[in-house]
């Protein structure tokens, strides 16, 4: 089967007097590499995109982790510097698609802001600077001038048994890093705990009921993508699942001609 294509969501990012729409390289080469998918980026463009349209021609959904944050406008919360940065047009862009994307049944894999786009956009809230609350690990990256120092697989999680992951990973413990301050708080609707931290925070969820994978980690998989068992597995089971989905399809126009 060719590359199926894979809608990848972007940041706005003014660099050199121009808004740039962009994704790091790391989901990139991990989607394509580990996936085995052809990565598409999405303009954060919000409604003005036919969304409908895009999805009768992807297969799949990838969102990205970001420096910034879902605005706390779109969960009842209040904006501030300290949950700040925000990036309001990939807001317009994500949390309508991923609504969609579930509607429809695309295979749909989001990560680290990814996971807090689809429980927003599912009905729940996100808790901001988590590692001040009490008990709570400090999940944010080290501070450090080394990428690989900040992404270093740090903590266990707790796979939940009957879940998607445990598909994926089998029942118990896998290794992941932790580069966020930001959780889930309220959990959205129709979503299903995947896997926990030893402090109880939420590291993956997956929607119930779904037609076909939809699935968000909090932790980082593409950067490791190549290397770590645990994140390859993670794009190898969202690269099946897309992979299922262009078949049907292609069967789907087949038997319709």
């Amino acid at each position: 089967m060719k590359q199926p294509l894979v809608a990848v969501s972007t940041d706005v990012k003014a660099f050199e007097n121009y808004d740039w729409h962009a994704t790091p390289d790391q989901y990139l080469e991990a989607a394509l590499s580990a996936a085995g998918v052809f990565p598409v980026l999405v303009p954060s463009f919000g409604e003005r995109l036919d969304f409908d349209a895009l999805l009768s021609s992807v297969d799949g959904v990838m969102l990205t982790g970001a420096k910034s944050n879902v605005h706390p406008a779109h969960y009842g919360g209040k904006a501030d510097e300290k949950n700040g940065p925000y990036d309001e047009r990939r807001d317009a862009t994500t949390l309508p698609l991923i609504r969609k994307t579930v509607e429809k049944g695309v295979p749909l894999l989001a990560i680290c802001r990814g996971i807090q786009e689809l429980n927003v956009a599912l009905g729940g809230t996100v808790a901001g600077e988590i590692q001040e609350r009490e008990g709570v690990l400090d999940h944010r990256a080290p501070e450090s001038d080394s990428q690989d120092e900040r992404f270093a697989i740090s903590h266990p999680v707790r796979i939940e048994p009957e879940t998607c992951l445990a598909g994926v990973f089998g029942v118990g413990e896998v290794r992941v890093n932790s580069v966020h301050r930001q959780g889930i708080d309220r959990l959205g609707a129709n979503l299903t705990v995947e896997a926990v931290a030893p402090d109880g925070t939420v590291e993956a969820v997956s929607v119930k009921g779904a037609k076909a994978f939809a699935v968000g980690v909090q932790w980082h998989p593409e950067y490791w993508a190549a290397s770590d068992d645990a994140s390859q597995r993670i794009f190898a089971a969202f690269g099946d699942a897309v992979r299922a989905h262009a078949q049907a399809r292609t069967d789907r126009e087949a038997i319709a001609r």
